[in-house]
C-alpha cells in the first residue's frame, strides 16, 4: 500500500515537515510513504493552464494516481490552511483521480482548528474520502522535538492512525 504526503509548509525546520518525516519512518510493513516535495513549485493555480498542464502539477497527478491515500499536515496562517497547500489544491480540483481518494489529516499543534476545519471543508467539498478515525493532533508546537524525538514521544499514536488510514483504504 502507498500513501503519498503533502506538507503545507516549505520552512526548512517545520515541525510539519519534521511530523511526516517521522511517519515514514513509522510505517508499519507493507505501507510506503513517499513525500511530495514539489509543492512550492508549483505555479500559481490557473485553469487556462489546465489544458497545458505544467510538469511539476503533472507529475503531482501521477503520484496521487500512484498513491491509495494521501496525508496532509499543514500550520495554520491567518486562521486558515497555508497558501501553498491551497494552490495545491486548487490543482486536484478537477482532477479526477482525486475524486473520493481517502485522506487523514496530520495537525502538529492541537490549536489550529481554523485551519484544520477549513482543510476537512475544503477536501469535503472536493469529494475527497476523509479518514477521520486516521487523522492525528499531536501537541509538536513549540516543544522544539525533532523528528527522532517524535519518533520516540508519539510513535504508537502515529502507528495507530496509519493503521485506521490502512483499514480505511482497504474499507473502500
Amino acid at each position: 500500500m502507498r500513501f503519498l504526503a503533502f506538507c503545507g509548509s516549505l520552512r526548512r525546520v517545520s515541525m510539519n515537515a519534521a511530523l511526516l518525516r517521522a511517519t515514514v519512518r513509522l510505517a508499519p510493513p507493507g505501507v510506503v510513504i513517499d513525500l511530495f516535495d514539489g509543492l512550492g513549485m508549483l505555479p500559481l493555480f490557473n485553469p487556462e493552464l489546465e489544458a497545458a498542464m505544467p510538469a511539476v502539477v503533472a507529475r503531482m497527478h501521477r503520484a496521487i494516481d500512484g498513491c491509495d491515500a494521501l496525508l496532509i499536515a499543514s500550520p495554520e496562517y491567518a486562521h486558515g490552511i497555508t497558501g501553498v497547500l491551497k494552490n495545491a489544491l486548487d490543482w486536484l480540483v478537477s482532477f479526477e483521480g482525486f475524486v473520493h481518494k481517502p485522506v487523514a489529516i496530520f495537525n502538529a499543534s492541537p490549536r489550529s482548528v481554523h485551519a484544520d476545519a477549513a482543510l476537512r471543508e475544503i477536501l469535503t467539498t472536493m469529494s475527497a474520502r476523509l479518514v477521520t478515525t486516521a487523522c492525528l493532533e499531536l501537541p509538536l508546537r513549540g516543544r522544539g522535538l525533532d523528528e527522532e524525538q517524535i519518533v520516540g514521544s508519539h510513535g504508537g499514536e502515529i502507528r495507530d492512525a496509519l493503521r485506521r488510514l490502512e483499514e480505511g483504504v482497504r474499507s473502500t
